[in-house]
This record gives C-alpha cells, structure tokens and sequence, in this order.
C-alpha cells in the first residue's frame, strides 16, 4: 500500500474512531442515554423529555467543547513544533497556553461579563508568549531543551500571575479553580460561539499553510532559495498556533499535553507531510480529548475527575520519554 493510500485509511480510521467516541460520550455518563434515542433525536424524532434536557443541555456543549479543545490544541501543537522544529514543543510546555490563561483572568478581572472579550484576550496573551519564544529559538547557541526550558519558566511567571489576579479579585473568574487545570463542566452554547468561529478559522489557515511548513522542513538555506519568505511562514503560521491554543483555553482552561501527546502519534502513522499530520492531528486531537473527559466523567462516579489532571498523567511521563529520546534532535 502506498504511503497516500495508507494515509487516506489512518485519516478515516481515526474519523470513524472521533464519530464512535463522540457518540459514546453523548450516551454515557451519570444519566445514561440509549443508542436509539440519541439516534431518534439526532434526527429530529421525539424522545423522552429527561434524555432531551441531557443531551441538549448537559452533553452536546460538554462534547462540542471537547471536540473544539481537541482539534485545535492538537492542531497548535503540530505547528509549534513544525516552526520551531522541536519535537518538546506544544502550547502548554513553551508558555502558550499560560499566556492565554493570564491574558483571560486579565479580561475577566478588568471588563467582567464581557463574553466576546475573552478568545480576544487569550488570542493576544498565546501570540505575545508565541513571539517571545520565538524570538528566543532564533538565538545562537541556544539548544531546543533550553527553549523549552525557557517556555517553562514563563510558564511559571504567568502562573504566579494568574494567581495572583484570583488571590486579588477572587471573583473574577466562576470557575477558575476548574480553569486552572483544565476542566469541560459547566461549558454552555454561549461560551463556545466565539471560540468556534475562531478555531474553525485557525484550522483552515493551518491546512491552507501545511504545504510551506513541508519547505520549512528542509533548511532555511533550502525554502529561500524556492521563494519562500522563512520568517513570515513561521510568524504566521504561530500565530494561527496562538489562534487556536488561544481560542481553547478561553473556555476549557489550561488543558495541557494534547498538542504534545497527539502530533507525535500522528506522524508515527502519516510520516511527517504537514498536509496529512496536520488534519490526522485535528481529527486525532478531537477524539483524544472527548475519549478522555468521558473517562474523566465515569471512571470515578458519582465524582468527576477534570480532564486536564487526567491529561497531565498521561502527557508528563510522555514528555520525559521525548526528553530521554531526542536529546535535543529534530522531529523524528
């Protein structure tokens, strides 16, 4: 089978995978749904008014966020680390996300109620960490372990920021303890009206670039002299990442490692074309994130488990196996 044709059949294996998972979590849970009735109702027929008020009042926005946070941290993850070539990047590890989360607390602190404000304000805080850390990779002599190093020690200093804000003005951010490591209850409709419109733009500039990330990937030396302007692809294309991480993190918190975890798993199965990683990593990272807050949802009931500590235990001994595998090398 050739390499198109096997990625074709991983694309839609992990689709069909994303569309079971999905239905799994819009049946499963302290309430439990049938299969036909989520089928009668996806169609429009009449259901019982107890499964209807779960499904569209408690399920389908938890999910839908789910989806949302999945593909686009998953999508930001990719390419971080396509820019930055290093395979420790992703927007919880470098800073991205803690600048999203500050810039927000910011927002909430300083203009409370103001819904739209806040994807605004994480877009802004994800891409100034964005370009602070890649004003830093550009720096002679400085190893990838040391960028990330750097993006960790951000990621303190925003964190001592974040709570300060909430020591402070306790009262800005319903939720923030949720919020601070990444948690899908409570999410409704409205929260995600904004964030949508972006993510689904932020996926499509990243599709729409993948061909020049494939550039990026042989040289510096080697894209200008095919006409490729270097360090406006990488600007941009980080900013798109900030779009993304930016958008999720405005309602699902600091959720992190997806956009560690999934881009690797990704490229072990379609190789390292942008134009495959990129979608697989969208699709994959929607699945992961929903497959892991339903586990979150029923692996401790009648308590509930925030996604993003279920998360933090599979990504942290994943980021140490990168560490002990790279050493400082590039995507592999």
């Amino acid at each position: 089978m050739g390499s198109v044709s096997r990625n074709i059949v991983v694309v839609a294996a992990t689709a069909v995978f994303l569309a079971a998972v999905t239905a799994a979590a819009l049946m499963l849970g302290a309430s439990s749904v049938s299969l036909p009735e989520l089928a009668t109702w996806l169609f429009g027929g009449d259901v019982s008014a107890t499964a209807r008020n779960i499904l569209e009042n408690v399920r389908v926005p938890r999910v839908l966020a789910a989806l949302l946070a999945g593909a686009a941290l998953a999508c930001s993850g990719a390419l971080i680390q396509a820019c930055l070539d290093n395979p420790l990047a992703s927007p919880n590890v470098i800073g991205v996300n803690s600048g999203a989360g500050l810039a927000v607390l910011l927002a909430a602190s300083l203009v409370p109620g103001a819904l739209w404000l806040t994807p605004l304000a994480a877009f802004a805080g994800a891409l100034a960490t964005a370009l602070i850390i890649f004003a830093l990779s550009l720096g002679k002599g400085l190893s990838r372990l040391t960028v990330v190093l750097a993006g960790i020690a951000i990621t303190t200093v925003f964190g001592a920021g974040m709570n300060t804000i909430l020591i402070v003005d306790p009262d800005a951010y319903i939720g923030s303890s949720t919020f601070l490591v990444g948690g899908l209850s409570g999410v409704l409709m409205r929260d995600l009206v904004w964030p949508a419109a972006y993510i689904a733009v932020g996926l499509a500039a990243a599709l729409a670039g993948a061909a020049k990330l494939n550039i990026l990937s042989l040289g510096d030396e080697a894209a200008h002299s095919l006409g490729v302007n270097v360090r406006a692809v990488r600007l941009g294309m980080l900013a798109v990442a900030a779009v993304l991480a930016g958008a999720a993190v405005s309602f699902a918190g600091l959720i992190g490692f997806v956009g560690l975890v999934v881009p690797h798993l990704m490229r072990f199965f379609v190789g390292h074309d942008n134009r495959w990683v990129v979608p697989a990593s969208a699709l994959a990272g929607a699945a992961f994130v929903v497959g892991c807050d339903l586990l979150a949802r029923v692996l401790f009931a009648p308590y509930e488990l925030p996604v993003g500590i279920l998360l933090a235990f599979i990504g942290g001994p994943f980021f140490i196996y990168l560490i002990l595998k790279n050493k400082g090398g590039g995507l592999d």
